[in-house]
């Protein structure tokens, strides 16, 4: 059985419906895999809740625009919703359905008591004023108030949005609650009881993942990666410090390359300061699409969703793909990987790091403690490895890729949660 969720504009294939029946096909293979029944499959297929709101945005010339806002909880059998929060200007409800499928599926497999959930506000944040996005990010919270809380939904930082975006959470919340709730949202800043380690948690996560993917030492690994924002830059500066040499990177700017290896401080210094990797002068300018396909030991797709597809996937020689980003691998993309013995640690597990430390600072938050950095990057480091050998086992025993045997894990767990607890009424 296939299972379809009718989209929002049936007449046109979007990113977002991409990444909706990229997400989709993953779950029906898990679910084929497990045995599960049709009520199950749609049960688990079909998002608890959706909301779409509009959030009007005064702008500082006294304009009034108005932009869409989502927030979908795909699932809570397993505990409260957790999920991002992304400001980008594609960003529709599709998107957020298929990422909050995925997170449920991450939440799972790496063992946290969470469903998953995401928002998303179709906007440009680079286009807003610090106060415009202020306003912007107070009215949302308003219009979704009613579903999130520590107990019901966290959101996190993601795509366009920081550790700011979580401190204006956190505050309308607060103030609306009457006192404070710093448990509501995880990714904020340390002094509102954000976490040490949350900063660069999901590029640390990419880098436990690929280093046990690799299965040797990373002295002189060569690695590219496409995406040199959030996770992107840090995923690249913590390989480099492990020993693997960076020899690309790209990001909306453009993409560099240095046969050699970047030095990859210098090039993120350069970034902030220029905004983008372009013109960088310590290596040769590439073009962005040339890097999925330079000939490296491993590849991160670090930066959007569908980015390796049927058209490249045959030209891509990287023989260990670490995703960084959300659903960077479409199914017939896969498909070619597979039969080309191509590895890919699936984002699920690969960019889980994010979701682990956001859970060990709500836990400290409701627990009103703090841990150290130290003992937080063991955590970090224990779910990720444990929930690595879990998959490799799963995947060598049925002979299953690491996707197929990642989403058979996360999806059977939410599925037996489901069955133990029954249908209501």
């Amino acid at each position: 059985m296939s299972i379809m969720v009718p989209s929002t504009t049936p007449a046109l294939i979007t990113p977002g419906r991409q990444a909706l029946d990229s997400a989709l096909h993953q779950f029906d293979q898990a679910a084929g895999h497990l045995g599960l029944d049709d009520g199950l499959r749609t049960m688990l297929a079909t998002p608890r809740r959706s909301l779409t709101v509009s959030v009007p945005v005064r702008r500082e010339d006294g304009r009034l625009d108005v932009v869409q806002g989502f927030r979908v909880q795909h699932n809570v059998s397993r505990g409260p919703a957790k999920g991002g929060l992304r400001f980008h200007p594609t960003t529709d409800l599709d998107e957020v359905t298929a990422l909050a499928m995925w997170m449920t599926w991450k939440c799972a497999l790496v063992g946290i008591p969470y469903g998953g959930a995401k928002g998303g506000v179709a906007v440009d944040p680079a286009g807003l004023t610090t106060r415009e996005l202020e306003r912007l990010t107070r009215r949302y919270v308003s219009e979704i108030m009613p579903l999130i809380g520590p107990e019901k939904d966290i959101p996190a930082p993601d795509v366009g949005t920081d550790e700011q975006t979580m401190a204006w959470i956190m505050d309308t919340y607060s103030v609306s609650a009457g006192y404070s709730v710093p448990g509501v949202v995880t990714g904020k800043p340390t002094t509102l009881g954000g976490s040490l380690g949350r900063t660069g948690a999901t590029s640390r996560g990419v880098q436990i993942a690929a280093l046990a993917a690799l299965g040797r030492s990373p002295e002189g690994v060569t690695v590219a990666v496409q995406g040199f924002g959030k996770v992107g830059a840090l995923a690249a500066q913590y390989l480099s410090d492990a020993g693997c040499k960076i020899v690309a990177v790209s990001d909306v700017t453009g993409a560099v390359h240095a046969r050699g290896g970047l030095d990859v401080a210098r090039l993120r210094a350069y970034a902030t300061e220029t905004g983008g990797v372009r013109g960088f002068h310590h290596a040769d300018a590439l073009d962005r699409d040339d890097l999925l396909e330079l000939d490296v030991d491993v590849l991160v797709p670090a930066a959007m969703e569908s980015a390796i597809t049927e058209v490249n996937a045959p030209r891509v020689r990287a023989r260990l793909i670490v995703e960084g980003a959300n659903g960077p691998t479409t199914p017939e993309a896969d498909e070619i990987l597979a039969a080309a013995g191509t590895t890919v640690v699936p984002d699920i597990l690969a960019n889980a790091g994010g979701v682990i430390v956001s859970y060990l600072e709500w836990v400290q938050n409701m627990q009103a403690y703090s841990w150290g950095s130290g003992e937080v990057e063991v955590k970090l480091r224990d779910l990720m490895l444990g929930a690595f050998s879990d998959v490799r086992s799963l995947a060598a025993e049925r002979g299953l890729t690491l996707r197929q045997a990642a989403h058979v894990i996360g999806v059977g767990r939410v599925a037996e949660a489901h069955q133990m607890r029954g249908l209501y009424p």
